[in-house]
């Protein structure tokens, strides 16, 4: 099946099974602080376009400012730490995958700065592929963090630990990718969050 026409009817059929689930979200982040429902980022999606990545908001309206979450930070807000923890903020990427800036399976966007620090050979190979809301890096590192709260310098040790790592799976990710191996990462990313 192409991955666009799949990524495009499970998003839809995610976002309509969902909504109830979306709803209830938004209320519980109203009446947990005040702001916006949704948080949006800018990304750097496939062969360097930017777009608007779209999550629901997890911390103070007024706190995104830096570009790592780190440990336990006390701008996340109550509800925002049960979201994250459950990856329950991810779920308004549906909506980026249906205007098709993302995919359900690939390399996870990141913001311009840290783009810039991959290596040049490295950086045009990932980027050639859309990017997703979940892959292998996101799976193996969802505990980043608590990682990073353990760190003395936590950009440093995303740029020379984290970063790096990751990288290696989304390069795996674009030389091996197939409609069967998004599956597999589907099925294993649903199966780590009900764990």
């Amino acid at each position: 099946m192409n991955k666009r026409i799949f990524d495009f009817i499970a998003s839809l059929l995610g976002v309509v099974l969902l909504c109830p689930l979306f709803l209830a979200v938004a209320l519980w982040i109203k009446l947990d602080s005040p702001g916006p429902v949704f948080f949006r980022q800018q990304r750097v999606g496939r062969d360097g376009t930017l777009f608007n990545i779209i999550k629901f908001r997890t911390m103070q309206d007024d706190a995104h400012e830096t570009l790592l979450t780190v440990g336990h930070d006390r701008r996340i807000t109550r509800a925002g730490r049960f979201l994250r923890r459950h990856k329950l903020d991810e779920f308004p990427q549906l909506f980026n995958v249906i205007a098709g800036s993302m995919s359900l399976v690939g390399p996870r966007p990141e913001v311009p700065r840290y783009v810039d620090c991959y290596p040049a050979e490295v950086r045009s190979v990932v980027l050639s592929v859309s990017p997703g809301i979940t892959d292998w890096a996101s799976i193996y590192y969802k505990e980043e963090n608590s990682l990073l709260g353990r760190a003395a310098d936590p950009e440093q040790a995303y740029l020379d630990t984290i970063l790096p790592a990751k990288l290696k799976y989304n390069l795996r990710y674009v030389h091996e990718r197939s409609f069967w191996n998004d599956v597999r990462i589907i099925f294993t990313t649903l199966a780590t969050l009900v764990r």
